[in-house]
Formats: C-alpha cells, structure tokens, sequence
C-alpha cells in the first residue's frame, strides 16, 4: 500500500494526464458497458497488434519488459481505444464526451477527486520531507 502511495505522492503532470485518460476511460464503460464478447475479443486482438508494433517502435536494444509500466500502456491503451470507440458508437458523442452532462460532469468530478487525493499526498510528503530537515 505504501509503495502506491508513494508512486502518487512522485506523480509527474504527463502521467497524471494518463490516469485522467483511465478514469474517464472507466466512467465511459461504466455507463455504457456492453457484454458483447466481440467488442472485447476485437479490442484484445487490437491490443496485441498494436502493442507489439509499439514496443518495437519504442524498443531501443534493452528487454521489451525493462519497464513493466510502459510495456502495460503500450498494450493498454490500443485495448481501451478500441472498446472504448465501439461503446460509444452510435450514442452521440463528440470526441470523448457524452451528450449527456451527468456522464461528463461525472467524469470531471472523479479527474477532479483523484487531482486532489494526488496533491494530498504530494503536500502530505512535502511536508514530511521539510519537517525531516
């Protein structure tokens, strides 16, 4: 639990951008899941694909797993595109956002919740290390 905290507590600005991406990712399948095994077994299929040209793409002569997190992305973030384009297909949507506002502002309210639960811990460890001196 701790090294969680700690991973939160050192996170970058790019990085945070990534988590907002994951939660409005998972609001979005949140109101519009659908157990259609093909969008998800596309979406698998999808992921593989594109993840491997990723990592070649990014590979620069070390183990493609040397960075656990980066190769989770590279094969993350082709999965999620792709299931999240075929949830939202045909319900409104411009770009990322929902034409309901209750989904958008839920989506907000949740990027917001996390920016303040990571400057928190960023305080909380700032404070730690200057009370340490």
């Amino acid at each position: 639990m701790f090294f969680i905290l700690s991973y939160f507590a050192r996170l970058q600005p790019g990085k945070m951008i990534l988590w907002y991406y994951l939660i409005w990712y998972f609001v979005t399948v949140y109101f519009h899941f659908d157990p259609n095994p093909k969008i998800w077994i596309n979406a698998l299929g999808i992921s593989v694909v594109i993840g491997i040209a990723l990592m070649l793409s990014v590979s620069n002569g070390q183990s493609p797993f040397a960075n656990p997190w980066q190769t989770f992305r590279l094969f993350w973030m082709p999965f999620a595109v792709s299931s999240f384009s075929s949830l939202i297909k045909g319900q409104g949507y411009t770009v990322i956002f929902s034409p309901h506002l209750r989904e958008v502002l839920i989506a907000l309210a949740a990027c917001l919740l996390f920016t303040l639960f990571v400057a928190a811990l960023k305080w909380r460890k700032r404070g730690l290390i200057l009370s340490s001196r």
